[in-house]
């Protein structure tokens, strides 16, 4: 049984899934928002345990542990980005990292898995993005500053504890179920079956056609994120989580014309200033030390996420 917190959140949902086809129960922390999206139907109050938990309280995290048999913890919570104080968030976050590690540690988990990003090799000139390059101590904004400090700190814990602790460094994920609409495939996807011009306005400025755009599909996420936790042994405490190869926003808009030729799609062509070359993370260690190869392309994973809109899922 796999414990996942921020269960309720876009890729805990799917990581329920993946655990679920490898035949593994699953507890879902929740803090405020309930979901329980078509592909996880049926399944709740059976395989699938929802704890409502606030995860900067020791007590309360140390009593959903001890409540299950567990083979391992997925910590995904994070609290959303901008809408605390600083500080507010600072607490939120560490609080909550040192809870689960502890709680791991207390009741004898076997493994932890770390949510972190992809977005930690932003300030980099140019991938291929690799686990084992060097990354800057500044950070962009808030989401690499935190995952970088992550890694440092709850690396430095497994160190003095021996807990067995593994940093998945997610990146682009798109797909169903989607909330925040804040990456371009949702965007766009949205705006095409929604019959209004694309993409839908978002936090950030669009990218141009040329720029590469992060890609992960959220189910391929999750199918690495259940094999990562689910392996005996692991041979590094990294691993990137992604596609595996360099995307362009083109690449998407094309995958939705295919499916709908007559959405209306208005992004610039060429580069942006701040294009940087290769800018994609390299899967090579995650493919060579478990056999994980991604089973949705762009084009198949666009064409599923317009079907499934269709079918009236809101999301």
């Amino acid at each position: 049984m796999q414990l996942i917190t921020g269960g309720m959140g876009f890729i805990g949902l799917h990581a329920a899934r993946a655990f679920l086809d490898a035949g593994e129960e699953v507890v879902l922390t929740q803090y405020r928002n309930a979901r329980e999206p078509a592909f996880l139907k049926g399944e709740f109050g059976k395989r699938v345990h929802v704890e409502q938990v606030d995860l900067t309280s020791a007590h309360a995290v140390i009593d959903v542990v001890r409540k299950y048999d567990l083979n391992g913890i997925v910590h995904l919570a994070a609290p959303p980005v901008g809408i605390s104080s600083a500080a507010e968030e600072y607490r939120a976050n560490m609080s909550g990292l040192i809870n689960v590690l502890e709680a791991a540690r207390l009741a004898e988990v076997p493994r932890v898995g770390i949510g972190s990003s992809g977005t930690i090799y932003g300030d980099l000139p140019g991938g291929p993005f690799t686990e084992d390059m060097l990354l800057p101590m500044n950070s962009g904004s808030s989401t690499p500053a935190f995952k970088k400090s992550f890694e440092i700190l709850a690396g430095h814990y497994a160190d003095r504890t021996g807990q067995d602790i593994v940093f998945l460094r997610l990146n682009g994920v798109w797909g169903t179920a989607y909330q925040s609409m804040v990456n371009l495939p949702s965007r766009l996807v949205h705006a095409a079956v929604q019959g209004v011009p694309g993409p839908l306005k978002g936090r950030m400025p669009d990218p141009k056609m040329q720029d590469a755009v992060a890609s992960g599909h959220v189910s391929d996420c999750a199918r690495a994120t259940q094999i990562l936790m689910s392996r005996p042994t692991l041979k590094h405490r990294v691993y990137n989580i992604a596609g595996g190869v360099l995307v362009h926003a083109e690449d998407f808009v094309n995958a939705v014309l295919a499916v709908i030729p007559d959405a209306e799609i208005n992004l610039e062509p060429g580069r942006s200033d701040t294009y940087k070359e290769g800018a994609y993370l390299d899967i090579t260690r995650l493919r060579e030390e478990t056999g994980f190869e991604p089973e949705f392309s762009v084009e198949t994973g666009v064409a599923h996420y317009i079907e499934w809109l269709r079918a009236g899922n809101e999301r």
